[in-house]
């Protein structure tokens, strides 16, 4: 399996949690308690109009607005009432009443008996269902206040300036790129917040399932205390979406701070493996090649054709997991490198290992020359089927204002860097993907 999980998986996860539909019995038990409904009042002999207008105002003025407001939210894709709802203890199984869909007053949107989930699986709100799963799963109070969340305008500019900033190179190579190299990190006034601020903060920003399988023994990241105490470079896997989009979204959030929202990076993506294939094919096949000859397999062109195809099909479909070559390709839209550090296998939920994860590893830009590409990489990680962005706290500007710093020969260029391993806990290198043979022999 790669990548992430998919929308369709989403949707089967929603249809397994949410409420199903009123049955009859809880339909007369709403239509007794609504018995204003608009049904109901053209059915009863009402004296004149302005008896019906009153009685409707009296539904309005009486109504939960922040309830109704949400539902109004998911439809047009706006997460501040949905999370303002789910933040004021609301019930994300909530169903919608026949006088509440009478308020509301668009019946091509709202049915009576319909759950925020029902609501964003019918308008393919993706990034609000994962939310909305995520509460009726337990896995948490409160709702997620991730930057893309709290500052939905600042957001939205971010990616309107990241997607002013694409170009395509011309030539032999027309492959997207960026002009900006942003890296983002958490603010280093973090570590001076009271420890319980700390916790909530974390609780809100990380994704506390991949923290600890990513630490988990034997960990994959933040097992040098050299690295984590002495230079401060601890990463921390900030809370991602949980749709097929993830590998973008990580990308994003380690570059940019925000999310792949509007597919701007996955069009990249896919612009620059069809137009850039005659380049990108002969490596992604030798290397592939080279793989399957160790697993004693082979293919014959047919079928490599045949696995090209459905790689570039992924791509372009928002949603649908990626793959390795995706990575390797994304490194060339960033033009710098990209360290994934994962686990070496993926488990099912029950701790059984379903086969070897082939994504931990380190992926550049070789497509490019080396003058056109910056050498600062980002850090995902990857659990079971799902990317996260690893980031740091911001390094310290000031040498005395770290006390695990004092006494010692640290000089202040290395306070102002966050430094990667580009190996495990083991000390073996982590894996350089999609080099050429000629290329393995010169970096031995």
């Amino acid at each position: 399996m790669c990548g992430a999980v998919g929308n369709h998986s989403l949707r089967s996860q929603a249809s397994s949690l949410i409420l199903p539909s009123p049955d009859r019995d809880n339909e007369s038990e709403i239509n007794r308690d609504d018995r204003y409904s608009p049904n109901i009042l053209e059915s009863a002999p009402a004296p004149n109009n302005c008896e019906n207008e009153r009685k409707a105002r009296h539904l309005r003025r009486n109504a939960d607005w922040n309830w109704l407001n949400a539902c109004i939210g998911v439809i047009e894709g706006d997460p501040n009432p949905v999370e303002a709802y789910l933040a004021s203890g609301g019930n994300p199984a909530r169903t919608l009443t026949a006088s509440e869909v009478a308020i509301l007053n668009r019946s091509s949107a709202f049915d009576v008996g319909h759950t925020l989930v029902h609501l964003a699986i019918r308008f393919q709100r993706e990034d609000l269902l994962a939310v909305l799963l995520s509460q009726i799963e337990g896995s948490g109070s409160g709702v997620k206040r991730v930057p893309s969340y709290v500052a939905p305008d600042l957001a939205a500019d971010i990616r309107r300036h990241f997607a002013a900033s694409l170009r395509q190179r011309k030539g032999n190579f027309p492959c997207n790129f960026v002009t900006d190299f942003p890296t983002f990190a958490l603010p280093a006034e973090v570590e001076e917040l009271p420890g319980s601020v700390q916790e909530q903060l974390f609780n809100e920003l990380l994704d506390k399932d991949a923290q600890c399988q990513l630490e988990s023994e034997p960990a994959v990241i933040n097992w040098s205390l050299e690295l984590t105490v002495r230079l401060g470079s601890r990463l921390y896997a900030l809370w991602n979406r949980s749709a097929g989009d993830c590998l973008l979204d990580s990308v994003m959030q380690a570059t940019w701070g925000v999310f792949d929202r509007d597919n701007t990076l996955r069009r990249a993506l896919a612009e620059s493996l069809s137009q850039s294939g005659h380049m990108f094919y002969p490596r992604w096949k030798e290397y592939e090649a080279s793989q399957a000859s160790f697993l004693q397999y082979s293919l014959d062109e047919a079928q490599w054709e045949e696995d090209w195809t459905s790689l570039l099909s992924l791509a372009s479909q928002p949603g649908t997991s990626l793959e390795q070559l995706h990575v390797f390709a994304l490194a060339h839209i960033l033009r710098r490198p990209i360290i994934v550090y994962g686990v070496k296998y993926v488990k099912s939920f029950r701790g059984e290992a379903l086969g070897y994860a082939r994504f931990e590893g380190v992926y550049l830009p070789l497509l490019w020359e080396q003058s056109f590409c910056v050498r600062t990489p980002i850090a995902l990680g990857y659990t079971r089927g799902h990317f996260s962005a690893l980031v740091p706290l911001e390094p310290y500007s000031r040498l005395d204002t770290r006390p695990s710093t004092q006494h010692t020969n640290i000089g202040a260029d290395q306070l102002q860097s966050t430094f990667l391993p580009l190996m495990d806990r083991d000390r073996k290198l982590l894996p350089i993907h999609f080099l050429t043979e000629s290329e393995v022999c010169v970096s031995k």
